[in-house]
């Protein structure tokens, strides 16, 4: 069964049934997460970087922000058995679709907050797209832990 995960939205899954995707990742990031022990994954769409921008939209809807959807989507996995210490870590995302002469750097900002907040948790990330002007799509199969991801400018990767 496919999950769809919009924009500022996110998805925990140990069904091993369950693909979770994610569509038109542009100045967003996605974030997919995966501990191969317990078949547990994730996937975060945020569109923001600093919940510091609107804290009444975070406290309504974490998702929507990199500080506050980060934390959420790792807690979630760990009440389903994920540890820090064994999941891979992927992000994709960060373009300058709509910004093409870079006046907002909305994409390269939410790299940066990823990276940041990564960076404080002792967090590594294990494969990365992000960046460009192209628009992406990512999925997880969460029975296999198979990451899929699909960009406008360079067909589909199997990460």
């Amino acid at each position: 069964m496919n999950t769809i995960v919009g924009v500022s939205d996110m998805e925990v899954s140990d069904n091993e049934d369950t693909t979770i995707i994610t569509y038109s990742l542009g100045s967003c990031i996605g974030v997919v997460i995966f501990d191969p022990v317990v078949h547990v994954g994730g996937l975060l769409h945020f569109m923001l970087p600093e919940s510091i921008l609107d804290p009444a939209k975070a406290d309504k809807n974490p998702y929507m922000f990199c500080d506050t959807g980060i934390p959420v989507l790792f807690k979630e996995a760990y009440k389903l058995g994920a540890q820090k210490r064994r999941m891979s870590v992927v992000v994709v995302g960060g373009s300058q679709v709509l910004d093409q002469k870079g006046f907002f750097n909305i994409g390269k900002r939410n790299y940066l907050a990823t990276r940041k907040i990564f960076w404080k948790n002792n967090v590594m990330i294990d494969y990365e797209d992000v960046g460009g002007m192209s628009n992406r799509t990512i999925k997880l199969a969460i029975k296999s832990g198979k990451i899929v991801m699909k960009a406008s400018d360079k067909g589909e990767i199997e990460i």
